[in-house]
């Protein structure tokens, strides 16, 4: 991340009205819909703030959950012990303000997600997502993710992948 930016939980007070990355449900759900399932820890949302003006760069969420071992890529299940599921981090959504796009913003809140994941002192054995659309799979491939399941769009990285 660049000198410029700082990656902070979100806080009651900020100002999400003005928030605009070019997707309709990202912005909607930042502005309408954030604030209240971080309040009720259904997940953590956390912001990239410009330090210099303080608004909000970028955001991206993260919860808990588990994904059946049998749904795993079989290179990765040899190393895991055989309980039926696996915990994990998913990263639910992630987004960059138009007038921040093409700044390597995005890869930045990917690798912050990631660190906080594998910090985090719940063990979490890697960091999953849902990509919305093709672009937004592209973008995770770029980083390392894999496919997982048999659903189209599901993909994951181990957390150990980040070193």
């Amino acid at each position: 991340m660049t000198g410029s930016f700082t990656v902070e939980p979100l806080a009651p007070g900020d100002a999400r009205t003005e928030f605009t990355c070019g997707v309709d449900a990202l912005d909607r759900y930042f502005r309408e819909q954030a604030g209240q399932d971080v309040r009720r820890r259904t997940t953590a949302c956390f912001v990239a703030r410009e330090i210099a003006t303080g608004r909000i760069a970028g955001y991206y969420t993260l919860a808990a959950g588990g994904i059946f071992l049998a749904d795993m890529p079989a290179s990765l299940v040899k190393r895991l012990p055989r309980y039926p599921s696996v915990p994990v981090a998913r990263l639910g959504r992630l987004a960059v303000a138009l007038d921040y796009h093409g700044l390597g913003l995005g890869g930045a809140l990917l690798w912050d997600a990631m660190d906080r994941a594998a910090r985090s002192e719940v063990a979490v054995y890697a960091l999953v997502v849902d990509a919305k659309d093709e672009r937004a799979e592209r973008f995770y491939r770029h980083h390392g993710f894999v496919a997982f399941g048999s659903a189209p769009g599901k993909l994951l990285l181990p957390l150990s992948a980040r070193r």
